[in-house]
């Protein structure tokens, strides 16, 4: 015996499929499924810019080598990068098996595992990024208070590609920030689909 429009899900889970639900889970997928491989590109693409971002300067008789592993918040913006790539390849990868099966997320655990994982990275991500931003701005203004020099009117091709790091890897923070609001209305409605019972028609 099965009950018309409706699935459950291992977690015990009551979701109602009408026509236009069917719509809706088809789209958020879809954008779901793009944001995540934005996300990968460019996370990737940041990283790339930053790691290959060096120039040598020679000043007087000594050569000055910058790259980013100079500053603690550009390594700190690599590695949460990568990690943010590699976080949303895989998510990506589930999301295209999830496509091709037809199935949608009716797993509370599998659906909190997600949600936690999405929030993390996206807390890392603009964490990552407002470090960044503010070792840049120094970069370029300086700190006259400390006593901080204008780097990038020395090193002005290193800070450039840097930059463009940092941008790439902004619009991946923004994209994973998008990415967590998707998993986030994808858990809650489990819960709001349990308090909602239309009437069902029985089918034999």
């Amino acid at each position: 015996m099965s009950y018309l429009g409706v699935g459950i899900s291992p977690g015990n889970v009551a979701v109602y499929h009408g026509g236009k639900m069917k719509v809706v889970d088809r789209r958020l997928r879809l954008t779901e499924l793009l944001l995540r491989c934005s996300v990968t590109a460019l996370a990737f693409l940041g990283l790339i810019l930053i790691v290959t971002d060096t120039q040598v300067k020679k000043i007087f008789t000594i050569e000055k080598r910058a790259k980013y592993t100079n500053m603690k918040s550009l390594v700190f913006l690599v590695v949460a990068n990568g990690i943010a790539a590699v976080y949303s390849l895989l998510q990506s990868v589930r999301c295209v098996m999830g496509s091709m099966k037809g199935s949608v997320l009716f797993s509370k655990s599998l659906a909190w595992a997600i949600f936690s994982g999405d929030q993390a990275m996206a807390y890392m991500s603009v964490a990552a990024i407002a470090a960044a931003s503010e070792s840049g701005v120094i970069g370029i203004r300086g700190e006259e208070e400390l006593q901080w020099m204008k780097v990038c009117n020395m090193f002005g091709k290193f800070c450039n590609r840097g930059a463009g790091g940092v941008a790439s890897a902004m619009l991946a923070s923004l994209a994973m920030v998008l990415v967590s609001c998707i998993s986030a209305f994808s858990l809650f409605r489990l819960y709001g689909a349990t308090t909602q019972r239309p009437n069902l028609a029985v089918v034999k």
